[in-house]
């Protein structure tokens, strides 16, 4: 078992392919994950990307794309153990914050001025979101 299985499901109003492309880019993985080394081990196009982790940790790691409603089910899976000697119990929650913290900042940038309950807006620029990811 990995010392590190981290789980996350985050919501984003926003057209799945603009959140894939995101998801796809690997400017975004660096910025994401900057002390990770990663290896494309399934790329399932707009359906996310899994890659084998090794750097900082050694593993999996998958975000896998679903479709929902006016929307898209962002799930995370990280599923590693620690090469260097840092605390589980920490790594997993800086692990998870991180995480949290940049799915929340696409977020907010792919619903920016959206009111809940009102329809999606199609952004204009894909690069410009792909910019602003990290």
């Amino acid at each position: 078992m990995p010392q590190l299985d981290i789980a996350d499901d985050t919501f984003v109003v926003a057209e799945p392919g603009v959140v894939a492309a995101l998801v796809a880019d690997p400017q975004t993985w660096r910025a994401w994950w900057p002390d990770l080394r990663l290896e494309v081990t399934a790329d399932r196009g707009g359906q996310g990307v899994q890659w084998a982790v090794t750097g900082a940790l050694a593993g999996s790691m998958e975000v896998w794309l679903e479709p929902y409603a006016d929307g898209v089910l962002v799930h995370y899976y990280l599923r590693a153990d620690l090469p260097r000697g840092e605390s589980v119990r920490a790594a997993r929650e800086r692990r998870r914050r991180d995480w949290k913290r940049r799915i929340h900042a696409v977020k907010d940038r792919l619903e920016a001025g959206r009111e809940p309950g009102r329809p999606r807006e199609e952004p204009t620029d894909i690069k410009d979101i792909l910019r602003h990811a990290e």
